[in-house]
């Protein structure tokens, strides 16, 4: 190697991972005009390959050389180096190939640094970030000006544009979803596609036809029939929104062997027949891949199903699941859930739109490269557009925004802070112009209260939110249960159809002769929610009584309905259709605590002359009290017992209601819940499913307490888990090969090989640069791989050859490395703060180990469960 070779070698900066260099044809720019579009490969004049190595002995037969990992899930990015506008909205709107499909994972020079299942380098991305950046801003001309100012109002735009669409979409669902709900019904003569509301605007019309009049009666009479008609179409709308989700089946390979990717919580854990397997993982967390395929059956998730906010927080911290942000589940998730709303079952739609919303984003994101080439600066727009989901979903951009601040942001910087309140407000803007419901009101559950409340009322107010907190963390273990016990039945497992017509077939059998059931949760919520003086249809339901003897039938009323929606919703959570549990929640809690407000509505007129009371009890009609208030206080205390949202909820409250006099009680009544859903169970819904899940999820909200320091998971080293140069720094390809293969097996996709001197650290090389380089040998049996720089190697008088088996353009010479003594708090703090994919362990300078962050997830789970 020429003296000028290696001096440029030398003088590139050193970075945690490698640097993207520019190709043979721009050979003529400096190291300095480095950017992340350009090529992983740097030009080096050594050659070393040894012909008469014969290294045919060893096979990699699971792992050949054109393949990255048979049957690993991957992801093909094709980025042209100038794509024109239509190019990239082509790309934009093709979805990626099947997530299961294998396949290079490159083109030309480009190659994948992100597998399924893997997490994201963001020290790596930000680096590459701020080199484009500095190549960017270097240029002074008017031409490189405009291009700067192009780069910085990507994100406004990519906001701007995502949150128009969001409220298109939503505005689709809303008005889809309740007219083919009124349909179970009747249907309007004038009109079919309208609703009955905008169909009999003030009530029962002659247009609106039911299916009694429709039929004549036939073939069971009026009642008989209308419920005939009401109970086929509950099932038959349940199931289209079923088989739509089952097309987004996803099989996972046993290799990895994760305790399950059903949102349901049933799968079990298969144990492996392979000894060898078990001593293979080292204590991580990831599944090995067993000797035999057979051993464990693969796994299934449907990414349309549920909600899917777990799987957005998870992906939002780095997780990357593929196929969960499609265009393909976009589309599958929007349409599904409009059936499996309008089906009746006790589910919401607003968890739904988190999820949409954040397929929005990331399919916008593929305009632009500097957010499609980059995952950390990806994940900005992907935090704006969830919120954005919040903000359509309860017509509250402020609690959208505290949603993505408290909820599903791994890293919120104030840049991102101020575009997701840009997005949020476009979103709701729009929605509002579109006017789904006619109303003028961007969701049907917005009330407003005139009447202010009473200081006597603050205990019944905590009473509610005790209430709520506790019925919230009921719920989650209800669920778990439920999970574990009826959809562990191989029958039900095995057929997920099966479930949700059974599900199904109860909530058309409870739901359609209870007059609060039937309604949809929207409008229920809405019931529970109102207040007398506001809302003229509440008498209907009897839920203002003037005079004390009708408070107790509306007790018993309500009574009903709270305990039949609160079976159907534990039911219902976890079948395979799109479904939210934020209104279904808040409508369990809103009948719980429109009970309450009746009572207390009851003690008031009883003893009116009480001294507490007395002067409410002289207000005409009835009282003071507003069963409304109670019914809203306790729906937002039972939400945040089951998603232990606490601020984000209480300004929720507050946009729901544009009333200042009642966020002191909204925000007292959540505290309270909060505190007593964290004394009954721990973990919100969301937690349960991430552990359930076995997604590698670090909260970085909530540290725990630690007692060890490091040494306490660090694994033994093997030496096939390490790159001795000791010797030589000449190192066999196949070699390479087989160490690979052991990382691929330990599940460790995102993992990397230390590079030993001596048993000193010298360098890293991470395995998704290790795998490419593998594939781009020409003769992988035969050649020899050079692991560090040597100058003595033989030169090369054609500068622009590049020698694929020179490795060291893909070592990291620095990196991170804690010693084996250092508090587990530093390596928290390591993998929270900086987002590394692992860390390497010193003992005394020596090399003693690697923690992967799959490794120290699972032993903070641990050290969580035994706590």
């Amino acid at each position: 190697m020429s003296q000028s070779g290696n001096h440029n070698l030398l003088s590139a900066p050193v970075s945690p991972t490698h640097l993207r260099i520019p190709s043979h044809q721009d050979s003529h720019n400096s190291v300095d005009e480095l950017d992340e579009r350009s090529p992983l490969l740097r030009r080096s004049r050594s050659r070393a390959r040894i012909p008469g190595y014969d290294t045919s002995s060893v096979r990699h037969t699971t792992l050949p050389r054109n393949h990255s990992y048979q049957g690993s899930i991957r992801s093909v990015r094709h980025h042209s180096r100038n794509p024109s506008w239509s190019s990239r909205l082509i790309h934009a709107l093709a979805d990626r190939p099947e997530p299961l499909a294998e396949s290079k994972g490159s083109l030309g020079d480009e190659r994948v640094w992100y597998d399924q299942f893997t997490s994201t380098d963001w020290v790596h991305d930000n680096i590459a970030h701020a080199l484009r950046l500095k190549e960017l801003r270097s240029r002074k001309d008017f031409r490189g000006r405009l291009y700067a100012f192009f780069d910085a109002a990507q994100g406004w735009v990519l906001s701007f544009v995502c949150g128009v669409i969001i409220a298109l979409i939503a505005y689709g669902v809303n008005v889809s979803e309740s007219v083919i709900f009124d349909f179970k019904d009747g249907y309007c003569g004038r009109a079919w596609y309208l609703n009955e509301k905008k169909c009999c605007p003030r009530g029962l019309c002659d247009d609106w036809r039911p299916w009694s009049e429709v039929l004549n009666g036939k073939p069971f009479g009026n009642v008989w029939t209308e419920y005939a008609v009401y109970y086929v179409l509950v099932l038959t709308l349940a199931s289209l929104s079923c088989l739509m989700t089952l097309t987004t089946k996803t099989v996972v390979p046993s290799a990895y062997r994760m305790t399950t990717f059903d949102e349901n919580l049933a799968a079990e854990r298969v144990p492996s027949n392979n000894p060898a397997d078990e001593n293979q993982n080292d204590g991580n967390s990831s599944p090995s891949r067993p000797a035999e395929e057979s051993i464990i059956p693969p796994m299934i998730y449907y990414s349309a199903a549920g909600s899917g906010v777990a799987e957005v927080r998870v992906i939002l911290s780095g997780f990357i699941l593929h196929g969960f942000l499609g265009l393909k589940t976009l589309i599958v998730k929007s349409v599904a859930l409009i059936f499996s709303v309008a089906s009746g079952l006790s589910l919401g739609k607003e968890g739904p739109f988190v999820h949409i919303a954040t397929c929005v984003g990331n399919i916008a994101c593929r305009l632009f490269s500097k957010y499609d080439q980059n995952d950390a600066k990806r994940r900005e727009v992907l935090s704006a557009t969830a919120a954005a989901g919040v903000a359509v979903a309860f017509g509250a951009p402020l609690g959208g925004v505290l949603f993505g601040l408290e909820e599903v942001s791994y890293f919120f910087p104030a840049k991102t802070l101020f575009r997701t309140f840009f997005c949020c407000i476009v979103a709701a803007l729009t929605l509002k112009f579109l006017n789904p419901y006619g109303t003028h009101k961007v969701v049907m559950f917005q009330v407003r209260y005139v009447v202010d409340w009473a200081y006597f009322e603050l205990a019944s107010f905590m009473v509610v939110g005790v209430l709520g907190g506790a019925a919230g963390a009921l719920f989650i273990k209800a669920s778990k249960h439920w999970a574990q016990s009826f959809r562990r039945i191989k029958v039900i497992k095995a057929y997920p159809m099966l479930e949700v017509l059974l599900v199904a077939a109860v909530t058309g059998l409870l739901s359609y002769w209870n007059h609060f059931t039937k309604l949809s949760v929207a409008k229920l919520l809405l019931k529970l929610a109102s207040p007398c003086d506001d809302d003229e249809d509440s008498n209907d339901f009897g839920l203002c009584p003037t005079e004390i003897d009708q408070i107790p039938p509306i007790l018993a009323s309500l009574l009903v309905a709270f305990l039949i929606k609160g079976l159907l919703t534990t039911v219902t959570f976890g079948i395979k259709v799109p479904a939210g549990i934020y209104v279904p929640s808040m409508v369990v809690g809103g009948l719980m605590g429109r009970l309450v407000g009746h009572i207390v509505q009851w003690f008031v007129m009883r003893f009116p002359h009480f001294g507490l009371w007395s002067r409410c009890a002289a207000f005409a009609p009835g009282t003071c009290i507003q069963p409304g208030v109670y019914g809203l206080i306790a729906a937002g205390s039972t939400m945040c017992g089951v998603t232990r949202l606490s601020v984000t909820l209480a300004v929720i409250l507050f946009e729901l209601t544009g009333s200042l006099d009642y966020v002191l009680p909204f925000s007292l009544a959540i505290l309270v819940a909060k505190w007593t859903a964290d004394a009954i169970e721990p973990d919100s819904i969301y937690d349960l499913l991430t552990n359930m899940n076995s997604y590698p999820f670090l909260d970085n909200k909530h540290k725990p307490i630690f007692v060890s320091d490091l040494a306490a998971i660090v694994p033994r080293v093997r030496r096939e888990r390490v790159i001795d140069i000791a010797d030589s720094p000449l190192v066999p390809a196949s070699s390479l090969r087989s160490k690979l293969e052991l990382l691929h097996r330990a599940g460790e996709l995102d993992g990397g090989l230390p590079i030993l001197r001596d048993e000193v650290l010298v360098g890293l090389i991470p395995a998704p640069d290790l795998e490419y380089a593998l594939d781009n040998l020409d003769d992988e049996a035969n050649s020899v791989c050079l692991m560090t720089h040597v100058p003595s190697i033989e030169d090369s008088d054609d500068e622009d050859e590049v020698d694929p088996t020179d490795f060291t353009t893909y070592i990291d010479p620095a990196p991170m490395a804690l010693d084996i003594r250092s508090s587990m708090d530093l390596v928290y703090e390591c993998f929270s703060k900086l987002g590394l994919r692992y860390i390497c362990v010193l003992k005394d300078g020596r090399y003693a180990g690697m923690v992967h962050k799959k490794t120290f997830v699972k032993y903070v789970r641990e050290l969580k469960h035994e706590k």
